[in-house]
């Protein structure tokens, strides 16, 4: 999993399931800066016409492994209540791609992260995250899960950031190897599992993200 903005690499590498977000390493964990009145960033349930942009958004973001827009347009839909879809102006600037594996339905693994660079120091990942951890289909959720390489400082920062913020533990174990699984051409995986945490993420000053409507 890598961390990536739209316009400027942060961290190089390949990746299979990643982050792609506008904060380097050293800034992972800096005060958000809010959207301005005039611009206003809406977190919503993606649908169908967004698979488009979204192919292009994770385009846009390399090392962030694209895949076929087919893949995005079903990622928008049969995935789209465990997915979100960050929209300023008419532009999708943000998603999570996400899902809940059949064999662990009090988890949620999460697969890809994508910011554009047009929202750098707004924190929008991390409110992307809690907003995803509000929705009614996560509601039995209890774990997150997601991928990240050994070097990737910003993508731990990241997810351990919301593991205080849950105040739920955080373990990391090997789950890809490099030379087993990927043939010596991508780095080690390894799984972060947060939690157990007791409910989703409520925070009310979050409230306005949880209802869809504008960040402020």
């Amino acid at each position: 999993m890598q961390i990536r903005s739209k316009g400027e690499l942060m961290i190089r590498g390949i990746n299979s399931c990643g982050i792609a977000t506008d904060e380097a390493p050293a800034a992972a964990e800096e005060e958000p800066r809010p959207s301005t009145p005039a611009t206003p960033i809406i977190l919503r349930q993606p649908t169908g016409n967004d698979g488009a942009a979204l192919h292009r958004l994770v385009a846009a973001c390399p090392p962030l492994d694209p895949n076929s827009l087919y893949c995005n347009l079903l990622q928008c839909t049969h995935f789209a209540s465990t997915g979100i879809a960050a929209e300023r102006a008419g532009e999708l600037v943000g998603f999570i791609s996400g899902y809940i594996p059949p064999a662990q339905p009090d988890t949620l693994f999460v697969w890809q992260v994508a910011v554009a660079a047009s929202t750098r120091g707004e924190g929008l990942a991390k409110r992307m995250l809690r907003e995803l951890l509000q929705r009614p289909a996560t509601a039995g959720v209890r774990y997150l899960e997601t991928t990240i390489t050994p070097g990737n400082a910003a993508s731990w920062a990241l997810f351990e950031s919301l593991a205080r913020d849950l105040q739920a533990p955080a373990e990391r174990q090997l789950h890809f190897e490099r030379a087993r699984h990927f043939g010596g051409a991508h780095d080690d995986e390894l799984l972060m599992r947060i939690g157990p945490f007791k409910s989703p993420l409520a925070d009310d000053t979050q409230a306005p993200e949880a209802r869809g409507s504008p960040l402020t």
